[in-house]
């Protein structure tokens, strides 16, 4: 095949729009060294890529694949559910030890639905902060 056209192409890819994506995605993945299915005869990458396709030495599919996996942002990956771990001996609640929070996270493996916290309203918060002053100035900060 001396000269390749999107017209050899075609009957491998029907859509001609899917075809170029799928070519140039290749041509991508030929200049960053995948190897070339059939002789490069001086060819640019693009039409090594389309010499791929209608010579059947790449799968119009497994490029599809590829170009869908290149382009993906997010992959979602199925983790397996963290398995919750005994508690290691050591004085119990309620056997003489202080039930803190700090002690709590710790002893309870890190669980943190066991650890109390306070509620404050939005209101509380705001009157909190206007009896807080600023931070005195020091001389360093005026030279910098």
């Amino acid at each position: 095949m001396a000269r390749v056209t999107v017209e050899d192409c075609v009957d491998k890819v029907e859509n001609r729009f899917e075809l170029i994506l799928l070519a140039g995605h290749r041509a991508r993945m030929i200049s960053s060294g995948a190897p070339l299915t059939v002789d490069r005869d001086r060819d640019k990458n693009p039409v090594v890529a389309l010499r791929e396709v209608a010579d059947e030495t790449i799968s119009p599919d497994d490029l599809r694949e590829q170009l869908i996996h290149s382009m993906q942002s997010y992959v979602e990956v199925d983790e397996p559910e963290a398995e919750t771990v005994p508690m290691l001996n050591g004085p119990q609640a309620g056997e003489g030890a202080v039930d803190t929070p700090a002690t709590a996270a710790t002893a309870g493996g890190g669980d943190d639905s066991e650890v109390p916290f306070d509620r404050m309203s939005e209101e509380d918060l705001l009157r909190g902060l206007e009896g807080l002053q600023p931070p005195a100035k020091r001389d360093e900060d005026d030279q910098g």
